[in-house]
């Protein structure tokens, strides 16, 4: 018994050019040179605990960006 055949097409997705914006959230945190100091200091947390705080928020929020401009509607 086969299952059914998949239709030979590509995916909407694969080439957009707005997935040359998940760079952004990969190369920015290998800027050392940010990290490189304890001021200023936010509620109490030096430069990097709160600036690997707001990678996260960059990553998803690019992440999201380009998922809800390359999705097939």
């Amino acid at each position: 018994m086969t299952g059914p055949e998949e239709p030979n097409t590509r995916r909407a997705g694969d080439r957009s050019p707005w997935n040359w914006l998940l760079i952004i959230p990969i190369v920015v945190p290998l800027l050392t040179f940010i990290y490189n100091a304890d001021s200023p200091r936010f509620l109490g947390f030096p430069r990097f605990y709160w600036l690997q705080l707001a990678m996260i928020i960059l990553g998803v929020g690019t992440t999201t960006l380009v998922y809800q401009m390359t999705k097939r509607r």
